[in-house]
């Protein structure tokens, strides 16, 4: 819907480009990650390969997803993603979860502003996302079982030579099907990075925290990047549950991969 909306801006954004325009390498947070890099040149790409696993406290639930994400224009980025849950027996017993497809995930972000003065990147994006429902159910109950709209601001500037910080915050307001109520979060995501003069590699922590029916949950996320090749990076995380009674411990690994693309 709203990306059907924006795509007809594309050859707006693509007019006449005589010369690079600035942009700003930021230290891009890892579990909750950008659309495309802030200020985004066209013509890049990306495939992303996530693992996950969280601890319940009474189960472990298991996360996978794939992602592409590309730059069809200066500053415009344009992404889909297909994430996967997979959820032990024990939370069959004691949630009444089961594995699913959690969603078809589409997104579009614009830089709209670069200052090179400031040392800083602003954006705007959307994320939608059609919910679907559990494998148990497939065939019992409608395949899609909702949908999720995310839009979102991003807000970046670099400390100096080798800090970077980044908040990235919005509402998610989600439509079950079965049910007429609308249920309505904000997050507000905040991280702070090192990156190693002369490469890509960072350490870092990302703090994840979300407002939800009047219940405030942070998770700290301790992170480092590695790069294990030009064009292919691997990113590591772990989950400190600060404010979240529900989970325990958790991990996650990103691998990044740009294909045909040279630093």
């Amino acid at each position: 819907m709203i990306i059907q909306t924006f795509l007809p801006c594309i050859p707006f954004f693509a007019i006449a480009q005589q010369k690079e325009r600035p942009k700003i390498e930021h230290a891009e947070p890892l579990y909750i990650d950008l659309i495309r890099d802030l200020g985004a040149r066209k013509g890049e790409k990306e495939w992303n390969f996530a693992f996950g696993l969280t601890d319940k406290r009474k189960y472990d639930n298991y996360q996978a997803l794939v992602e592409y994400e590309f730059a069809p224009a200066d500053r415009l980025g344009l992404e889909f993603e297909v994430p996967v849950t997979f959820y032990t027996a024990a939370a069959d017993r004691s949630s009444g979860r089961s594995s699913k497809i959690e969603s078809f995930k589409s997104a579009i972000q614009w830089t709209f502003l670069v200052s090179e003065k400031y040392q800083s990147s602003f954006a705007l994006g959307y994320i939608n996302e059609i919910l679907l429902t559990d494998f148990d159910n497939y065939g019992k109950e409608p395949l899609v079982s909702g949908n999720l709209f995310n839009p979102f601001l991003v807000m970046a500037k670099r400390l100096g030579a080798q800090f970077h910080s980044l908040v990235y915050t919005g509402p998610r307001i989600e439509r079950a099907f079965r049910s007429p109520a609308w249920n309505t979060s904000f997050e507000i995501n905040t991280s702070f990075h090192y990156m190693v003069p002369n490469t890509r590699n960072f350490v870092g922590i990302e703090f994840n925290k979300d407002i939800d029916n009047e219940k405030f949950n942070l998770v700290a996320r301790p992170q480092m990047r590695v790069s294990i090749a030009d064009n292919l990076l691997i990113g590591i995380v772990t989950g400190v549950p600060l404010m979240k009674e529900e989970e325990k411990l958790s991990s996650f690994l990103r691998l990044i991969w740009e294909p045909g693309h040279r630093h």
